[in-house]
């Protein structure tokens, strides 16, 4: 799939939007002496093989990135690449940043070739390398990478955890509960549903709507606090081992808290994927830069992975609103997370296992694009063919 440069731009000016809603006008607390100054992160010794920037004052990620990169767009990037950075409008001299791995320019290596010895001539110079098909020289290489998916694939996706997960919050009531008489049943107490009181005058929420959150003040909640809506759904059973998984919990939006009781607070819907009902749960909002990669080509077809390789690979374990055949764009989750070392960015190779006896079929390629505990959320970004839940994959 080629990302046209007007697409990449207003993606990453959707991730420069999100980001800057996240707390920009408050700095961070609790400062503390590492090294040799005061930073309220906590920045872990880089490897020796990666290319590292001192911040200086003065600095910001979009200029690192314009200095460093040649596009300033490109600061989630390296944003990604420091993530104990959690607010990326706070960033403190002394510091330090990945920018990537440790590399000759890219001229250089562009001059290289392929790296073996050249022959020489007469004055001494290297002859220029031949091209070869099919193989991009460094120069090429080292062009921008383009987002792997939208906002909208993180933000109104969700996640596959745990059967009966904790939520800190939730939403328990709305202005609209106050707008319709109530009704009773003939015992004389109100009916109520799933959802809480059915006598509402709205059901299905959407932005610019008010709710009522089951945290005050003497729970921490502040105001200007953001959230992400959370719907639990339905139970996901392993395609492969036929064993429960796990729970998908839906995105389905984000609340701001606007005022703070005691026990209550009242919030305002700022963001809806779906519509909103009394009884959703709520997380701190998270912000997540789209992740970035170059697209290479895919592995040829007839050059597939052993077959016994694919015998306890990843899968593809759940698709949204029950999609049984998915192609390019779709978006999916993967049974693996953070702990099995998945991070957004990376590609793999899907798979399909064929008769027993022959090679596996390459079907296409997915990029994972959001990391949770024990599972993933990617998106399709090449297919040959029909995908389904259960097909396999091999990391590119």
């Amino acid at each position: 799939m080629n990302v046209r440069p007007v697409g990449y731009v207003l993606a990453m000016l959707l991730v420069v939007s999100t980001a800057a809603a996240v707390g920009a006008d408050r700095p961070p607390k609790d400062l503390h002496w590492t090294g040799d100054h005061w930073t309220p992160w906590n920045p872990p010794v880089p490897p020796a093989d990666v290319q590292v920037y001192k911040i200086v004052r003065g600095d910001t990620l979009w200029g690192i990135a314009k200095r460093t990169y040649g596009n300033p767009y490109l600061w989630p990037q390296i944003w990604e690449k420091n993530q104990y950075i959690l607010d990326a409008h706070w960033i403190y001299p002394g510091d330090p940043l990945v920018l990537g791995p440790e590399v000759a320019p890219a001229e250089k290596l562009a001059a290289a070739g392929t790296g073996t010895a050249e022959p020489s001539t007469e004055a001494g110079e290297p002859e220029p390398s031949k091209p070869v098909p099919g193989v991009l020289n460094a120069g090429a290489a080292a062009s921008p990478p383009g987002p792997l998916g939208a906002e909208s694939d993180i933000y109104c996706s969700g996640y596959v955890g745990d059967v009966a997960e904790s939520f800190p919050y939730a939403i328990v009531g709305s202005e609209y509960d106050a707008l319709s008489p109530r009704l009773l049943d003939r015992a004389g107490a109100a009916e109520t549903g799933t959802y809480g009181v059915i006598n509402t005058a709205k059901y299905g929420l959407s932005t610019g709507d008010l709710v009522y959150l089951d945290g005050g003040s003497e729970r921490g909640l502040t105001p200007g606090q953001l959230f992400t809506i959370v719907e639990p759904a339905q139970r996901v059973v392993h395609p492969v081992s036929r064993q429960l998984f796990g729970r998908f919990y839906h995105y389905v939006g984000r609340v701001r808290v606007l005022s703070v009781q005691e026990k209550t607070a009242i919030a305002e819907i700022v963001h809806s994927c779906d519509p909103v009902m009394v009884g959703s749960r709520l997380i701190p909002f998270q912000a997540e830069p789209v992740p970035l990669g170059r697209r290479t080509a895919m592995r040829p077809v007839n050059y597939p992975t052993a077959a016994e390789k694919l015998a306890d690979a990843p899968t593809i374990i759940f698709s949204q609103d029950d999609i049984v055949s998915m192609g390019e764009d779709h978006v999916v989750f993967i049974d693996r997370g953070a702990q099995a070392d998945v991070t957004p960015g990376d590609v793999y190779t899907i798979y399909r296992q064929n008769r027993p006896g022959l090679p596996p079929v390459i079907l296409g390629e997915l990029a994972i694009l959001s990391v949770h505990p024990k599972s993933s959320v990617a998106r399709i970004i090449r297919s040959r063919y029909e995908i389904f839940v259960g097909d396999r994959l091999e990391v590119k």
